[in-house]
């Protein structure tokens, strides 16, 4: 049997990659694998950063000489990295302390995903790296909702609208770095996008659609397309997928494709059970 550590589930925004995710977990259990199941938004991820800022050591000493009175609290916070230190502000805890308002901004001018992207992709690799490092001796095998094909390309081609080819080249950094956990990428299809991204849209609270197109429309790709509201954010998924999937296609990876159209749960675990069978033989 393959001793695979890590399966990858990638997709559009309404695709269904949490529910294959969740029921690809639930076949490896089946398989008496055991597992560990990442969705998109963990804030404990071992490869990703969700809520999280990053100051170089120069930009954290200024901070703290702003904010003297606050210093004992960022200290605590503060996780040291290569040349700077991180702030996990998921851990600022509701009632703890009140920031002012313009420090809480800065704070949010530092997430990871606002930093220029060469930065970021350093930040983003060397955790990648980190977790490669830490399981690839181990027995559990890891399941990843969208952070290694959606994360990239909605920083690299959405947010700042650059080449595809830098794009694709961060995914074949990422995709350098786990080969050794012999990973399987499943990319969830959708014939109708917009069908798909409709459904989303009326079965999410408000506020998630409302920051998805506002998101989609604003950003730099958006930007360049001149596109506005549901029918622009469809455009420029349209746009995404052509790109996720020439990724694809082109990754050395163990991989396949499951299509999601039907959304039907017995349909979507056989497809995977089979997919899973064959790919870990």
């Amino acid at each position: 049997m393959v001793n695979t550590k890590l399966i990858l589930i990638e997709g559009l925004p309404g695709s269904g990659k949490s529910t294959i995710a969740q029921l690809t977990n639930d076949v490896l259990k089946d398989m008496d694998i055991d597992t560990q199941l990442f969705l998109e938004g963990n804030l404990e991820h071992p490869a990703d950063y969700d809520t999280v800022s990053y100051f170089s050591n120069g930009e954290f000493a200024d901070l703290i000489i702003q904010y003297k009175e606050y210093e004992s609290f960022l200290m605590s916070l503060a996780e040291t990295r290569k040349n700077g230190v991180l702030i996990p502000r998921y851990k600022i805890k509701s009632g703890e302390i009140t920031l002012p308002d313009e420090l809480l901004t800065k704070l949010w001018n530092h997430d990871i995903y606002e930093l220029p992207l060469d930065l970021h992709i350093e930040l983003i690799t060397e955790k990648w790296e980190k977790f490669r490092d830490n399981v690839v001796s181990g027995d559990k095998t890891y399941i990843f909702e969208c952070c290694f094909i959606q994360n990239p390309v909605t920083i690299g081609m959405i947010k700042y609208g650059v080449a595809d080819d830098r794009v694709n080249n961060y995914v074949n950094q990422l995709a350098e770095i786990i080969k050794p956990l012999n990973p399987i990428l499943i990319f969830v299809n959708q014939v109708d996008i917009q069908h798909s991204f409709l459904k989303a849209v009326k079965e999410r609270p408000k506020e998630w659609s409302e920051g998805f197109i506002n998101y989609y429309n604003n950003q730099g790709f958006g930007k360049k397309l001149g596109v506005k509201g549901i029918e622009g954010t469809v455009e420029v998924l349209k746009a995404r997928n052509e790109l996720e999937r020439r990724i694809f296609n082109h990754l050395d990876l163990n991989k396949c494709i499951i299509d999601n159209s039907s959304f039907e749960l017995t349909t979507c675990k056989t497809r995977i059970f089979e997919t899973l069978k064959d790919k870990l033989q």
